[in-house]
């Protein structure tokens, strides 16, 4: 090896083509079942509090060696949980002080700091998970997955779903002409509501005048990262931060991620070629109640243009004629309509059909676990199911290209507007005022 000295990160990376012809004591591989120590990822959590908490729980065959928060109370569980952990505020001197000890970073920050930490992790060469929505704009999406294309790190977005059954079974059959050639999908979901008189996060709601003092366990400035400055207000976090346009990405983000991943999926989706957006009423502080989004994408191969609709705030499609009267559509859901049948929720309507189907062999190969992926990816395996280059960077555009035609919308008046997209241009062609939404400009100090 021309006596060089391997790092601990060239070690990992090398690991997979080394064991093909070494003998290992047993005593270094820690037993059956157990992962050698030398072989661990250090993982660093950014936003450890909620998701982030779980994203580390399902980490935990690696090492657990540093979490940032900006709020130390809610961060407090996880805290507890890794004792040992060194802890920061600012994930940028997290970075900074923990770089040669850190070889993978999980983000679950809200989604306005999704894009700049994960690409201060991705510049210094750490494997990166980001959860859903992958960023906040289009134009970060973009990038995103252009830097980890560039740096050769292993990425996952937490779309989970993704790594499931249900998703291959769907493909399955769809592939396998159940329904035939497929030219409109719809997906809904009850989001922001929980059907019950009650919302999960306010929307269609205007800033709150107040503005109560900054508890001693929160910094509100980092919190706030590269959002526009504002007072603090508990109807910003945590988690109801989702419905702000300066901080979340609506039902759309929030779930499109996860509900429209199996539809670009199976129908082999790339750019749309335009999209449209019709809502309640928009504001400027937070997203409308309730919306549906037309996306048009053209043919691919032999695979004929599709209209997909997104529906949110508890709107749904109207109900197939073949679903039999006992049977509800649900308060989230997805509906195939093909030349030769219908598909809701991964089954063939009416139930009949279903029953009388003869399902095809498996095809696809089935996950290890959505975090497992991430894990093996990271040690040099081959690329994650929701990776940023292949799969996460170019869903999120979509999605978040929806969002762009609610902007436009609250811009035009309501005047019902369809926007031209030249996806790989990153580009809408026939709103030209539009394009505005794409990206955001960051608060003094931040950069992606």
């Amino acid at each position: 090896m021309n006596n060089k000295k391997l790092s601990r990160r060239d070690f990992i990376g090398a690991a997979g083509a080394v064991a093909a012809f070494t003998i290992v004591p047993r005593r270094v591989l820690g037993g059956p079942g157990n992962t050698p120590p030398s072989e661990k990822l250090n993982i660093a959590g950014i936003g450890v509090g909620g998701q982030g908490a779980s994203d580390l729980q399902a980490l935990e065959s690696q090492n657990i060696v540093v979490l940032c928060d900006v709020d130390w109370r809610h961060a407090g569980d996880t805290f507890k949980r890794y004792p040992n952990a060194k802890k920061y505020k600012d994930f940028r001197e997290m970075l900074d002080k923990e770089d040669k000890n850190i070889d993978a970073v999980v983000v679950a920050t809200p989604d306005h700091v999704h894009a700049p930490a994960s690409m201060a992790a991705i510049k210094r060469g750490k494997h990166v998970y980001c959860e859903k929505p992958l960023t906040h704009s289009v134009y970060e999406a973009r990038m995103i997955a252009e830097a980890a294309r560039e740096h050769k790190v292993a990425t996952q977005m937490g779309n989970q779903g993704q790594a499931g059954e249900e998703t291959r079974l769907l493909r399955e059959y769809i592939w396998d002409g159940a329904i035939g050639p497929v030219r409109e999908a719809h997906v809904w979901t009850d989001r922001p509501l929980n059907g019950l008189n009650k919302v999960y996060w306010p929307q269609g709601v205007d800033r709150p005048a107040d503005a109560p003092k900054v508890p001693d366990t929160l910094d509100w400035d980092l919190w706030l990262g590269p959002a526009p400055e504002r007072p603090y207000n508990p109807a910003y976090l945590p988690f109801v931060w989702r419905g702000w346009w300066d901080f979340g990405t609506g039902a759309l983000g929030d779930i499109g991620c996860h509900a429209l991943d199996p539809v670009f999926r199976v129908l082999k989706l790339g750019h749309p070629t335009s999209v449209e957006a019709i809502s309640t009423l928009v504001n400027k502080e937070t997203y409308p109640v309730a919306s549906i989004v037309h996306y048009q994408f053209p043919a691919r191969g032999e695979q004929p243009a599709v209209k997909l609709t997104w529906y949110d705030g508890g709107m749904r499609p109207p109900r197939p004629d073949e679903l039999e009267d006992d049977r509800q559509m649900g308060t989230n859901g997805a509906l195939y309509i093909g030349d030769k049948g219908k598909m809701l929720n991964g089954r063939l309507i009416p139930e009949s059909k279903m029953s009388e189907y003869k399902k095809p062999d498996p095809t696809i190969p089935r996950s290890p676990g959505h975090h497992i992926e991430w894990i093996e990816a990271c040690k040099g395996g081959k690329p994650a199911g929701s990776n940023f280059p292949d799969r996460a960077g170019p869903l999120a555009q979509a999605v978040l290209l929806g969002n762009v035609a609610l902007r436009a919308e609250l811009k035009e008046r309501m005047n019902r507007t369809k926007l031209m997209w030249d996806g790989e241009n990153m580009k809408i062609t026939n709103v030209p005022d539009a394009n505005q939404f794409l990206q955001r400009e960051y608060r003094k100090g931040w950069t992606l």
